[in-house]
């Protein structure tokens, strides 16, 4: 077991030296990869979404991959494989999925949301069974992780149970502007580089993890994440049973991916990473930084303690927006909750700024909106 962790994090850490500033993304795909649960990157084009998954690919030994953009009028021949000719004509309709989706071990399909009614049926099984369904036909896949991206999220309905069966949602966005030099130097050695540079751990590796990941002990931390889950649903942030269960997967993992066999307090990072919208965001990395800073175990995983020290300047506009919602009167009950939730996450963000006169005035400002709020009940 310790073998194939050490395997695991050096793969890691090779596609965190390649992308650099990119260290959530890489750590939230190794999270999935060893919980068996599907991802879906969101951002802008140009931000290397692409070019990490298929260099995470890369490193998977003994495993078929697979990557597709897809397009509003991609069949699914394309996806799954054509039918079986010579099957057809003994009266068989059976597909012949060589070197396609069903015969991945690492799936990447980009521009997800792109996918039309055709497809979407098989697709939607594929992601929540990992079973490839056609007709009368049934196989079970071997895909270790299945990888979703758009610069875009759902608008249509229809396509808001293909976006549930993503359970992490990454934001992927432009590195700093301070990391620039360093990103220009990394893409100048990615394209030199030979297969031979790159490390291995081979799919069965990742299978034998994945296997074990369902033996981590939850029982230190599920009174806390019982809690947490009626909290966030209370937020406004829809967690369904079913969700609820498979995120139990995501703490195990990074549980593992420490290597520890039980959970601690700090493995409800991952919990940051389950909205649905962009509002979503900042609220959830308020809730679960307050639930997890008191846990200073030195095992934690990495990303658990990675509060960005806020920009002063920044969480005051945010805070200027908020006021002028606010004063603009004529707010839904909906809205209202928003904007105190923003608010509870901003006064948590403030107590990360480290210039004292900074911290004190904006302290104020949050205080002054509060008392408009309490005001108006």
């Amino acid at each position: 077991m310790t073998q194939n962790i050490i395997k695991l994090n050096t793969v890691l850490n090779y596609v965190k030296d390649t992308f650099v500033g990119k260290n959530d993304v890489v750590d939230l795909l190794g999270i999935c990869l060893l919980a068996k649960e599907n991802a879906f990157l969101y951002g802008p084009p140009g931000t290397a979404k692409s070019a990490i998954v298929r260099t995470l690919s890369k490193t998977v030994k003994d495993g078929k991959n697979f990557e597709y953009l897809l397009t509003r009028f991609t069949e699914p021949n394309e996806i799954f494989g054509p039918f079986d000719i010579r099957k057809l004509k003994e009266g068989e309709l059976l597909t012949n999925t060589e070197g396609m989706m069903p015969e991945a071990s690492l799936i990447f399909l980009d521009e997800i949301f792109n996918a039309n009614s055709a497809i979407l049926n098989s697709l939607l099984t594929a992601l929540n069974e990992k079973i490839f369904k056609r007709g009368k036909e049934t196989k079970h896949l071997p895909a270790l992780m299945f990888v979703g991206a758009s610069n875009v999220l759902p608008e249509d309905e229809s396509l808001n149970a293909l976006f549930d069966r993503f359970l992490v949602r990454i934001n992927v966005d432009y590195v700093n502007p301070e990391l620039l030099q360093q990103v220009l130097l990394a893409g100048r050695k990615l394209e030199n580089q030979t297969e031979t540079d790159i490390p291995e751990i081979q799919a069965d590796e990742i299978r034998e993890l994945q296997n074990l990941c369902k033996t981590v002990d939850l029982k230190p931390i599920y009174e806390v994440y019982l809690n947490t889950i009626i909290s966030l649903r209370n937020t406004g942030i829809a967690i369904s049973d079913r969700r609820a269960v498979k995120l139990q997967n995501l703490i195990a993992a990074s549980a593992l991916i420490c290597g520890r066999n039980e959970a601690i307090l700090s493995d409800l990072w991952v919990l940051k990473h389950i909205w649905d919208t962009e509002e979503q965001i900042e609220i959830l990395e308020g809730i679960i930084n307050r639930t997890i800073e008191k846990d200073d175990n030195p095992k934690s995983h990495p990303q658990a303690m990675q509060n960005k020290t806020p920009n002063p300047e920044e969480v005051m506009k945010d805070i200027k927006i908020l006021v002028e919602k606010w004063d603009s009167g004529m707010l839904s009950f909906e809205e209202q909750n928003v904007i105190k939730d923003k608010l509870r996450y901003l006064q948590t963000r403030c107590d990360w700024i480290r210039n004292p006169e900074q911290k004190q005035y904006i302290q104020q400002e949050i205080e002054s909106l509060w008392q408009k709020i309490l005001q108006s009940v």
